[in-house]
């Protein structure tokens, strides 16, 4: 695709390019924005008026600001007491979503302006700006209420502002609502008085909040609607958790509590106050992230803030714990100090990742989130990068429009990955030691990398922004090849950049990591070992036994010799490898196979040695890879297909059976996880003991028993019971999709509908995620399911091309949602026959914000067809 290209020496008058950036001019600043704003929920529209005042820095006759989907009809010029303008030449333009309004009398350097604006706009249904969301009352009709997301670049979409993360203004926010309607902002009510309504002409009340400190226009949110409310003043301010009428408000519970021990946690370790009046979270019915950390109201998908205990499992347990620490971590980190630009979005995710799983691992040790990190986030990150369309953590930004497409794996997961390796390199202690320098120098302000680089050098002593730079600065990580010299009693390692396609030119492999080697033998670690070059030799005083990067803190793969993945495989069985260890070496030797560094049978080989393993994580793992290897050969002869079937079925079924399917209280969080996992997958591969046991558990809960099921179990049984029933099975999970209670019940029978294989089920299921029964943000879920299945992958693909106008309406491209939908139904795909249908449908259609996803689909299908072209008859 031809991308529009932008030349800096070429500037638009109301567009300053420096540093290739499309960014608004410099000649004024904004100080504070006076906004009042009134929702009509019926007509979904809102009246606007904002006061915004300006430090004028250069002589000024235009005034350039950030405005779309707004219809403005007033504005007003003026400086101090003077009016300079009230009928100012006001323009738009489209393509970098600026208004500039221009005037004969020339304002001079060093004054104040205020610009004041009246607009209107529409609460849209897009989950973007000023939007509505709706639920049902308990008539059955349909309500709504008000809310926001302006993250990364729609605070332009709900008012008039300056709206880069760099121009940090004071905010006054007031909202017109019926008189029983809850108002939130992101600060604390001012006051409350009776107003005659814009909208309606009748009387409504006028809330107005407190000043906001110095912040970015993304972290601004305004709220209105019915909402019911718990609080808890077991922190320093109030902690509220809201959520709207149709929901169990005591489901928040857990949320709450967490929040206050999370920000006193917090307070503590950053050395540093929460600096607003209150914290409120929210749950929201209609929201396309998971959640956002708007300052002191931050906003959630529902099922990632309310839990109920009875119907949610363990696993969702530590998903809603780990969004709240993560939007928390937010609050100073992002909120208070704040990238200066876009291509610092990875500071603001990875830090809020890593510090997630720190705290966790602090509140729930049991948990052992860092075991899960190595197959969760370390995995998820080298993944991604394994393909040559992947992007470094640090990606330059030039535009709005393509900030949307970096909120990924890279910048959140080997994002938080690199600050992982930074911290177990300096030693955690050191590591917060900088972070709380970083946090105090840069209070209120904005920063680069550079700057968190500085305050980690200044409180360890070392240079790291020559070893973090390698690191962010780069795409991609290298494979470490190991080979043995015994007689030298050394190792010999040498590094290479690691594609999945196995393809890799000489110029993609200049790059030279500082591979932090992490040396495991029976002394220890040695954490002191750096590979700083192409290769290098290392003594082992016994080659008996040794393993690189230890507890696999370090970003890359390593390939070891067969003789050598063997004897590993021997020392996990007598214990002298950690979890972290034994989950890791499988990923790798899975990794590796697939890109043709070894054979797959010599990984299954490997896989078959761990029967007698212990852990969860490294089960997790275990099953994860004999299932990358399943979706590889999808599309192969059914004899190869029930042979790899047979060999899951043998690996996981007598551990299932030994660890059983009945939950005691006593169980443990990870203990629950692993009866559930181990149950799926061994049913799923055709085991007839768990297989008769989900069907009988299905059998009482459909006539019934919904006790009949535990919570763990309940997206295992679905999706048994849909891959090998029928049509009794479809409307009886269709029909709990429709009639569940909680949000994260529904979820789980829609996540699952896609499993059943039969035509007509097919086209039911197909039929959902464009109807009005699924909202725009669970668009995807019905469609996981069918990816399970050969015959799902196709359908999808095709009903993908017959519906693609639709979905570009429901999903505008600038938005997230449509590049994750062009992922799920053409990723799956394995041969080069499948991809040239894909690349001829795109051919004559603009890609713009989902191009990105697009190559990621097209490098995994060539590096499965590479795969099994070299591994089908191995």
């Amino acid at each position: 695709m031809c991308r529009h290209q932008f030349n800096a020496d070429v500037q638009s008058a109301n567009m300053d390019i420096s540093k290739g950036r499309e960014v608004l001019p410099k000649n004024v600043k904004p100080i504070h924005y006076d906004l009042t704003l009134e929702p009509d929920l019926e007509k979904f529209g809102y009246e606007g008026t904002v006061v915004i005042e300006l430090d004028v820095v250069e002589d000024t006759t235009s005034i350039s600001l950030n405005t779309l989907d707004l219809n403005i009809h007033s504005t007003k010029v003026s400086s101090g007491s003077k009016l300079i303008t009230s009928s100012p030449d006001v323009s738009y333009n489209k393509d970098t979503q600026t208004t500039t309004v221009s005037f004969n009398e020339t304002i001079p350097a060093g004054s104040k302006a205020t610009l004041t604006q009246t607009f209107s706009g529409t609460l849209n249904d897009n989950m973007a700006g000023f939007y509505r969301s709706s639920y049902k009352g308990d008539d059955g009709s349909t309500r709504y209420l008000a809310t926001t997301q302006m993250e990364p670049t729609d605070a332009r979409r709900a008012f008039p502002c300056f709206d880069e993360p760099a121009l940090k203004s004071h905010f006054t926010i007031t909202l017109i609502a019926d008189k029983n309607m809850t108002c939130l902002s992101n600060m604390d009510e001012a006051s409350e008085k009776e107003v005659d309504s814009r909208v309606s002409g009748g009387k409504k009340k006028a809330v107005t909040f407190n000043k906001t400190p110095l912040m970015s226009t993304y972290l601004l949110a305004f709220i209105v609607g019915e909402l019911k409310m718990i609080e808890t003043n077991s922190f320093r301010v109030p902690v509220r958790v809201f959520a709207t009428p149709d929901r169990d408000i005591e489901h928040g519970r857990f949320s709450l509590d967490l929040g206050a021990r999370t920000l006193d946690f917090y307070e503590k370790k950053f050395n540093s106050e929460f600096p607003l009046p209150k914290m409120d979270m929210v749950a929201i019915p209609d929201f396309s992230a998971g959640a956002m950390e708007n300052w002191g109201l931050v906003t959630y998908r529902v099922v990632d803030l309310l839990f109920d205990e009875k119907t949610s499992g363990a696993s969702t347990k530590q998903r809603v714990a780990e969004v709240v620490q993560h939007e928390l971590a937010h609050q100073w980190f992002g909120n208070l100090v704040t990238m200066d630009f876009w291509d610092g979005l990875w500071l603001n995710e990875g830090f809020a990742t890593w510090m997630s799983w720190y705290s966790c691992n602090t509140f729930y040790p049991e948990w052992k989130v860092w075991q899960g990190y190595v197959t969760d986030n370390l995995q998820s990150a080298l993944s991604l990068d394994s393909l040559r369309s992947s992007h470094p953590i640090e990606v330059p930004v030039k535009r709005a429009d393509e900030i949307n497409q970096i909120f990924d794996a890279i910048s959140y997961s080997k994002g938080s990955c690199v600050l992982r390796m930074i911290s177990k390199y300096l030693g955690e202690e050191t590591f917060m030691e900088g972070i709380r320098r970083y946090l105090k120098k840069h209070a209120y302000g904005n920063t680069q990398t550079g700057d968190l680089w500085a305050a980690l050098s200044d409180a360890s002593g070392k240079d790291v922004e020559k070893v973090m730079d390698i690191w962010t600065k780069n795409v991609g990580y290298p494979v470490v090849t190991v080979t043995e010299d015994e007689k030298e009693n050394a190792i010999h390692v040498k590094q290479n950049r690691f594609l999945r396609t196995a393809d890799v030119k000489p110029e993609e492999d200049k790059t030279l990591f500082p591979v932090f080697l992490g040396l495991r033998t029976k002394d220890g670690v040695d954490e002191g070992l750096t590979l700083n070059k192409r290769e290098s030799n290392f003594k082992v005083k016994d080659l008996d036994f040794f393993k690189l990067n230890a507890d696999h803190s370090g970003i890359y793969r390593t390939s070891y010799t067969p003789e050598r993945l063997k004897k590993l495989g021997e020392a996990a069985k007598n214990g002298l490898l950690s979890v972290e260890d034994r989950a890791g070496m499988i990923a790798d030797a899975g990794a590796l196979a697939a890109s043709g560094y070894q054979k797959t049978s010599g990984v299954l080989s490997l896989l078959q040695g761990f029967d007698t393993e212990s852990e969860f994580v490294v089960w997790d793992e275990l099953t994860a890879r004999v299932g990358s290897i399943r979706a590889a050969w999808v599309f192969e002869d059914d004899k190869v297909k029930d042979a790899l079937k047979a060999f899951q079925r043998d690996l996981v079924s007598h551990k299932a059976h030994k660890l059983g399917w009945d939950f005691k209280d006593s169980d443990g969080h990870i203990e629950q996880q692993f009866k559930s996992m181990l149950f799926s997958s061994a049913a799923l591969s055709g085991d007839s003991k768990t297989l008769n046991a989900a069907f009988e558990m299905f059998e009482k809960f459909k006539n019934g028993d919904r006790s009949a099921i535990h919570p763990n179990l309940r997206a295992g049984v679905y999706a048994i019971v849909l891959s090998n029933g029928g049509e009794a099975e479809y409307d009886a999970i269709l029909n709990e999709y429709r009639t569940a209670k909680t949000s994260d019940e529904r979820n789980t029978a829609l996540r699952a509908i896609g499993r059943a294989k039969k035509p007509e089920l097919i086209k039911r299921t197909l039929s959902l995620p464009l109807s009005d029964e699924v909202k725009g943000q669970d668009i995807y879920l019905p469609m996981g399911g069918l990816r399970a299945h050969r015959e799902g992958i196709e359908a999808l693909w095709a009903w993908m091309k017959e519906n693609w106008d639709a979905l570009e309406k429901k999903l505008p491209p600038g938005l997230t949602m449509l590049g994750s939908v062009v992922s799920i139904c053409t990723s799956s795909f394995t041969s080069k026959a499948q991809m040239d249908d894909i690349e001829q449908f795109f051919k004559q259609k603009s890609t713009k914000g989902f191009n990105q996803s697009l190559a990621q689909s097209f490098d995994a299908i060539r590096a499965k067809a590479g795969w099994l072209g070299r591994d089908r008859d191995d």
